[in-house]
């Protein structure tokens, strides 16, 4: 649900990046952080542990278009890869706008995403939320790398809703912003639609 304040003419849009553990969630927002203009972000938070991976969220509001008159802000999350973290990954989704399901493609990570899928719809569902309501994309990230899987057979499993899908390499920026591009139509989109 978009948070708007009259007073101050701003929109604000949350858009999560959700997937498995290490598949590059963290790595989008870094990118979009370290090449976006200093004058149209804000700080990125960011929690790890020693080991680097994300335990609770990143956030990093960014400024984009104006909306009939209204400064449009988006809000980037990103949720604990881990399902351990589960109670995380869950509150992270509350009242969310729109998704970047991050995927990795390389073999032995074909479970883990098709799982992390599952999880996604589960949690909104407990939101009362349907998967398909919500402006969604994947990413298929990690394209750079040796042992990828068969995109055509992990899209027929992980994306039975047909929805837009962007390659990437986010060490490399390779499909960030495109991606992000991707989510904020959508998103817009259904808002001007309201």
């Amino acid at each position: 649900m978009p948070l708007i304040n009259y007073a101050s003419r701003i929109i604000n849009l949350k858009i999560v990046y959700y997937g498995p553990g290490l598949c590059g969630k963290t790595t989008n927002l870094q990118y979009i952080y370290d090449k976006t203009n200093k004058e149209r972000k804000g700080s990125l938070v960011s929690l790890a542990t020693e080991a680097d991976r994300t335990l609770f969220f990143d956030f990093l509001p960014i400024e984009v278009a104006k909306i009939n008159g209204f400064e449009t802000k988006l809000h980037l999350y990103t949720v604990p890869g881990q399902v351990f973290y589960n109670a995380s990954r869950k509150l992270i989704l509350k009242e969310v706008d729109g998704i970047v399901f991050v995927s990795d493609v390389q073999e032995p990570r074909y479970d883990a995403n098709l799982e992390s899928m599952d999880n996604l719809v589960d949690n909104l569902a407990e939101y009362g939320y349907n998967i398909k309501d919500i402006p969604t994309v994947i990413q298929y990230n990690k394209m750079d790398l040796p042992n990828i899987i068969d995109l055509k057979e992990l899209n027929a499993e992980l994306n039975p809703y047909h929805f837009p899908v962007f390659k990437a390499s986010a060490a490399s920026g390779d499909g960030v912003f495109e991606t992000l591009k991707g989510i904020a139509k959508l998103v817009v989109k259904k808002l001007q639609g309201r």
